[in-house]
Formats: structure tokens, sequence, C-alpha cells
């Protein structure tokens, strides 16, 4: 009934295999991977956020969130997701509006999240330069095409907070954090500010 399912399925895999890029190769034995799925029943929503980290200095954790505004038929809200893979292996989810609501104050280079339920806490600092970000398109399913989308930021900041019940049990920085920004009129817009026509890809 939603416009956008978000599901983070793969926190912590390993790749096994090889990539040929240009004239290199590359043995990706032992590279990290993460994977989700979303979907939904037109596409993206109008904005959304999203973020996900590997690169901490414990190589098992994993962390991810996505939000966006979420409707369904006349009701219109917005909804923010966490989940962190702790060193012990320990899965922690933040995101149910009622029980353990998260907030997310988003622009184009800051991503501040603060996620709360009865046991534990979870906040998150990103950062990357607007300058270096790339504009990521989207499809239009209905259109058969894709539009300029989104601001994603590889390589950026992500520090991150774990307590449980008010005491630290994790935190961390990653410098190889990815961060995205969604909505078609901001990426549009950016395209424009960097000189580009307002559909390019």
């Amino acid at each position: 009934a939603l416009n956008q399912y978000w599901h983070p399925w793969l926190l912590g895999g390993a790749a096994h295999g090889r990539a040929v890029v240009g004239g290199e190769t590359w043995e990706l034995d032992g590279w990290s991977v993460y994977a989700e799925k979303n979907w939904g029943k037109g596409g993206f929503p109008d904005s959304w956020w999203w973020g996900q980290a590997q690169a901490f200095a414990e190589p098992s954790v994993c962390v991810a969130f996505a939000g966006g505004e979420v409707t369904a038929g006349p009701i219109r809200t917005t909804v923010t997701a966490v989940v962190v893979l702790l060193p012990s292996g320990e899965l922690v989810r933040l995101g149910d509006p009622l029980v353990s609501p998260v907030t997310a104050d988003v622009s184009d280079e800051r991503w501040v999240l603060r996620g709360r339920s009865a046991q534990w806490s979870i906040d998150i600092v990103g950062s990357g330069s607007l300058d270096s970000a790339h504009v990521l398109p989207v499809p239009l399913p209905a259109e058969r095409r894709n539009v300029p989308g989104a601001i994603e930021h590889l390589g950026a900041t992500m520090q991150v907070t774990v307590r449980r019940r008010g005491r630290t049990v994790w935190d961390g920085v990653s410098r190889l954090a990815a961060l995205e920004h969604g909505g078609i009129d901001r990426a549009r817009a950016e395209v424009a500010r960097r000189g580009h026509g307002p559909d390019a890809v």
C-alpha cells in the first residue's frame, strides 16, 4: 500500500572474484559487501535520504539508513529507519514510528539522525562536499526513462554512536561513507548549477 519500501538484507558480506576495469584487473576476494532492495509503486518518492558505511576501525561493522516521504492514499508523512551491525554481531534496528522513531535533519551536505527506543539510541552525523558529489539518475517507470534524481556522495564521512540504556556500546567514524539526498527538483537544480541541461544525467 505504500509508495516506497526499503529492506537492507546483506550487512557485512564478503565478495569473491575479480573485476576488469579498463586495462586493470582488481582482485575482489575479501572485499566487504552491502546489499539492499527498495521498491514501490511509481518509482522514488518526492524526497528521500539514504546512507551506508563500512570501513570503520572494526571491519565487521555496517551502518545503513533510509528515509523519505511515505504516502498511503491521502496519508503523507516522513519515516526514517536505521540499522547497525555491531562488532559483536548484534543487529540494532530503529525506525518504527511508534516505538523506535528516528528523526532526520538532512541537507545536500549534512545528515543528522537520532533514533531512540526503550533500550537503544543511535546518533549519526554524516557530511560531504557538494562540489565533489555526483548527480545520480533515477528511473521514471511510467515514462521508461531516467532523469537526475539525487545528490550522491561517495567517500563522505559518517560518525556513529550507539548506546544501550544510556551507556555507549560502540562509536566509530568511516571516511568511505555513501550519503544521498534525493529529489528530482533538487537534482535538476544541481545539474543546472553546474551548467548542464536540466535533464542531463
